[in-house]
């Protein structure tokens, strides 16, 4: 088995990530912080502020990366509406199988198998 990597490690990680994914969806995040929060995965403030969770750091990558994505996507779309699920579809088509239930604590809606409600 391989041994754990520093906390610092993985926020380096965790960052490069966001950036890679901010350059493919063509979006600049104005800071990207990793901090304690209790009730979410991650926020994204108007002003383009991108906050991740601490918790984050000790999930799988392709978790991840559905928090990412749909927190890059917020600079774009401001809402959970239809144009913001066909991107989170067309960058990840299968972020609702990868949050696997978790992803109310990313954007308030309930997994389902078909769909998604609020």
């Amino acid at each position: 088995m391989r041994p754990k990597r520093p906390a610092s490690v993985r926020a380096r990680i965790l960052k490069d990530q966001v950036s890679w994914w901010a350059s493919r969806i063509g979006v600049r995040p104005l800071r990207v912080q990793i901090q304690h929060m209790t009730k979410k995965w991650a926020s994204c403030s108007p002003s383009g502020r991108i906050c991740l969770s601490k918790d984050l750091l000790r999930e799988d990558s392709v978790f991840q990366q559905v928090v990412i994505v749909h927190e890059l996507l917020h600079l774009r779309v401001h809402n959970h509406g239809k144009l913001f699920k066909s991107l989170m579809n067309a960058y990840l088509p299968r972020w609702e199988e990868a949050a696997n239930g978790r992803i109310s604590s990313v954007c308030g809606y309930k997994y389902h198998s078909r769909s998604l409600t609020k």
